[in-house]
Order: structure tokens, then sequence, then C-alpha cells
């Protein structure tokens, strides 16, 4: 079964070429395309047959992309990885000479982030080899920050003809590669730049969206949940609700930084996006059960640390201490709350703490100003403010 003979193909790309279509040339040179499935494209040796139809820089680009085909199609991304990533080499000077015009940018974000797909598999594939874990993927992120620094550099004004309309695709992409090797220092003067941008609003909102869903995380990573809870809040208001994927992605961290805050999720939102493993964290936070949450830390293991958001939750912990205190306040009815008082409740919730393990809980809970009051060591009693001694969680 045959996409379109080759010599069309070729044909096509020329004529994008020389008349500036960048959005025909990226999806026709795309990996992702419908072209890629087909056998007549995977070629070992496409160079007679490229340089009867085009010239350079562009024969260049379409041999490396044929030949990168091929390897794909016989699951070599070892060899896949080094083409790509040469093509992207050979797309960078290209970029780098093209003055007073953007007009490649399109072609610019397909070969980039095809780089990343492949760097991926390539990672698979290294084992045996004399590459390091990650080794790939970072060599692709210098390729792309190659050409994000070449966008970054346009200064021109003119927001239709300006480079710098490629800055966020870039940004999100290489984003996507500190994460998975998680360099997310990395990530702060990317995020300064497109800050900076006066083009910060004009880029497309499936792009901004990605965006603030990144930064966003690299929030909640830095304990930052006000500002975590601001981009990853537009990113899941923003992304169209038929992407049930993705905005269940988000929710996978938004969740932990609005319960952090104080706010905790609906079921029936939970329910929607499939992310129940969050509902009986809520009751068990809310309750102050700390015997409940510690099974469902361990029963929910996996989906916590695979979604990378397992210490984060941990310190939900520290709430659920809150809220059993609150409990132990309430029932003695005292702004003289002794410490074994505290720690008898701790323990009937099989918490193995002692005395001054159970103190420094309640010092750590008045250092974040979840309890307003004091310890009295020689009483050994916490005194709590007669006025609001446990703030709502949303003000603290």
């Amino acid at each position: 079964m045959t996409f379109m003979n080759l010599s069309n193909y070729l044909q096509i790309l020329d004529r994008s070429w020389r008349t500036h279509n960048g959005q025909t040339l990226s999806q026709f040179l795309s990996l992702r395309h419908d072209h890629t499935r087909f056998k007549n494209y995977h070629i070992e040796n496409p160079e007679n047959i490229v340089e009867k139809f085009l010239q350079a820089p562009l024969d260049e680009i379409v041999v490396l992309h044929l030949k990168c085909l091929y390897h794909l199609s016989i699951e070599d991304f070892l060899n896949a990885y080094q083409l790509q990533n040469a093509l992207v080499q050979v797309f960078t000077k290209l970029l780098q000479v093209q003055k007073e015009e953007n007009w490649c940018v399109p072609l610019m974000y397909t070969v980039c982030s095809d780089l990343r797909l492949v760097a991926q598999q390539a990672e698979k594939q290294r084992v045996g080899t004399t590459q390091k874990p990650g080794e790939y993927l970072e060599k692709a992120a210098e390729a792309l920050m190659a050409c994000f620094r070449i966008c970054a550099a346009d200064n021109r004004t003119d927001d239709r003809d300006t480079k710098r309309r490629g800055m966020m695709g870039l940004v999100n992409q290489l984003f996507k590669v500190y994460f998975r090797i998680n360099k997310l220092h990395l990530c702060k003067p990317l995020i300064r730049a497109i800050e900076s941008s006066p083009f910060k609003e004009s880029f497309s909102l499936s792009q901004q969206i990605a965006y603030r869903y990144f930064v966003g995380r690299k929030a909640m990573f830095d304990s930052d949940y006000k500002a975590a809870d601001k981009y990853l809040s537009y990113a899941f208001e923003n992304c169209h609700k038929q992407c049930r994927k993705n905005k269940r992605l988000i929710l996978i961290y938004l969740v932990p930084v609005k319960m952090l805050l104080g706010y905790f999720p609906n079921r029936k939102v939970l329910e929607k996006y499939d992310v129940l493993e969050f509902s009986e964290l809520v009751e068990a936070v809310c309750q102050g059960n700390l015997k409940r949450f510690d099974e469902i830390m361990e029963k929910h293991e996996s989906f916590f640390i695979d979604s990378g958001i397992y210490l984060i939750i941990d310190k939900l912990k520290i709430i659920a201490y809150r809220n059993l205190f609150k409990k132990v306040y309430m029932i003695l009815n005292t702004h003289q709350i002794p410490v074994e008082s505290l720690q008898a409740a701790l323990q009937f919730l099989d918490q193995d703490v002692d005395l001054d393990e159970t103190q420094c809980i309640v010092a750590n809970l008045i250092n974040e100003g979840r309890i307003k009051g004091y310890i009295s060591h020689q009483h050994r009693k916490v005194v709590v403010s007669k006025q609001n001694p446990f703030p709502p969680l949303t003000t603290t």
C-alpha cells in the first residue's frame, strides 16, 4: 500500500519551500504524518532520487528525514535519533541565516518535537550501550536550546514576522525533557524569558495551557502552592472539556495543591475525571484519621510515585494532625491541652510517637500558623489562643 509516489511528495516539498509555506513543510516532514506509515518512504539511501528534485539546503533535510523513517521502520531508534538530531542541526543553521522572516517556525516546532520523541525511544533502547540514562534527552535538549536562542535573539517588534513567536512551543518541549530527566532548575531561565516577552499573551491557547501546566508543576515542587494553584487552575479551566485525558492529568497535580491550601475537592469531580485515589484521602485528612491516611498512602503508593506527587501528598499529613488536634481541643474544651492527651490520640491511631515527637509535631503546626499558641514545656501543655486557635486552612 502506498501514500503517493515519492516524486509527487518531493515536488510538494519543493513547491512549499519556494513559496515559503512553513505549515505544509511541517506536515510533510513530520514523523507523525500519514506518509511515514508507508513502505515506499522507508529508504535507506535516498540521496540520488532526492537530488533530482530538490536543491540545498532542503535536499539535506529531506534525505535525513527519509533515512530516519527507514530506521524507525526497523525499530532502530538509536540511529533514528542520530539522524533526527543531525536534521535539527542542519535546520538550525538554516534558521540562523533567515533574516527578517519567520515562515520556518512551524517546521522548527515539528522537527524539534519529533527529536524529543525519538530521543525518548532511544532512551529505552540505550541498555547495553555506553550512554548514561537521560543522555539522549539531554543532547536533544541542547539542540532545542540552539533553536530557542535564535528565536529569543530576534529583536523585531513586529508580531507577525518575529521568530519569537516560536519561543513558547520550544519552551514546552524543553519542559517535557527537563521534567523527564529531573532537571527542573533548568526551567527557571525559560520561564523568565517567557514572562518578560512582549508577546506572552499572543501565543496560542493550547501552548499557554501547556506552559502554565508545567510552570504550575514546578511551583508545586518549589512549595509555592499559591503560584501552583494559579497556573494549574488556568490550565484546567481553559483546557477543552473534550480533552478529558489532559484535564485528568492537570487535576492530578491541582488536587493536592488545592488541599494544601485548604480547599477540598468534590467527589463528583474526582469521579468525573477518574482520580478517586484522592477521595479516601480527602476523608482521612478532613477527619484527622492518621491511621486511615497511612493505609491510603500505602494502598495508592504506586499511583502517587508514578505521578511524581508522593512527597507532596505526604505533606497533607500535617493537615490531618491539625484536624485531629482540633478534635482533642473540642473534646477537652480547654485552652491548655496536655501533650499527653495529644500523644494518646496519635497512639490510638497507630502512630508510634513519644512525648518529644508529639511536641515536635505541635511545634511544626504552630510554626506553619495552623495552630495559634505555644508549648509550655514546664507544664507539658499546649496553650492555644482563646480566639480562633485553629485558623481556617484557607488563611494559613
